[in-house]
């Protein structure tokens, strides 16, 4: 069965545009036009990816992608008219995997969503992955630490299987997000620092440690595995 996509956006010419595009390239569309709804929709329906506007009548996708990563992993690609940096980041820092500013190419957003979703269900190469206390389940898209889960989103997830691959080794911002995001994302490397403070937040609380994952100045990220 093709994957579900929820589209939420509140312009019916960018809904219909969308919606096109998406069942082109053989995925299933829902469409949602309020924001309100789209919390316990998504709790009954568990599309495989949510594209989501960030300006909505009746609540906001940077409230709305808060709640739903209060209980859900599901992929968030958000979707924004505001090209400052400080809205972009506020949506990468509750939790959203993606962004793209409008006015964008429908084409560009099926081919970053075909992206997420090849993220989400990778080939797969290997079953498991362990470093230290922490095991991935590669098949399952799962990571544990001394048999805890720590829940991540997808882009989390890559980002940390990434750097706990390659102990000890400094992978600049623009390497992360050719591994992580797949693609070259308009040069705003300040997306991986957004996923590594979400990262290192959920690995302080679950584990009480806060330096797994260290910054080296002016290069970028490493994993510690001296800890």
């Amino acid at each position: 069965m093709s994957e579900h996509i929820l589209v939420v956006e509140d312009e019916p010419r960018l809904n219909q545009l969308l919606k096109d595009y998406l069942e082109n390239s053989s995925y299933r569309v829902s469409i949602l036009d309020e924001g309100t709804q789209v919390v316990s929709w998504v709790k009954e329906h568990q599309p495989d990816l949510i594209l989501l506007d960030l300006m909505l009548p009746g609540k906001n996708g940077v409230d709305i992608c808060r709640d739903i990563r209060s209980f859900s992993n599901i992929p968030i690609m958000m979707t924004t008219a505001k090209v400052e940096e400080i809205d972009r980041l506020i949506g990468l820092e509750v939790g959203a995997d993606d962004y793209v500013c409008k006015p964008y190419s429908p084409r560009e957003v099926v081919a970053r969503v075909r992206t997420i979703l090849r993220r989400v269900s990778p080939p797969v190469q290997e079953e498991t992955l362990t470093q230290g206390d922490f095991t991935f389940d590669i098949e399952k898209h799962q990571v544990f630490y001394q048999k805890q889960e720590l829940q991540l989103t997808p882009s989390e997830f890559d980002l940390f299987q990434v750097l706990l691959s390659h102990p000890g080794r400094v992978f600049s911002r623009n390497d992360l997000l050719e591994k992580v995001m797949g693609y070259q994302f308009q040069g705003y490397d300040r997306t991986i620092d957004s996923h590594i403070k979400n990262l290192r937040k959920k690995l302080q609380k679950l584990t009480g440690e806060k330096n797994f994952i260290q910054a080296v100045y002016g290069i970028g990220y490493k994993f510690n595995s001296n800890i």
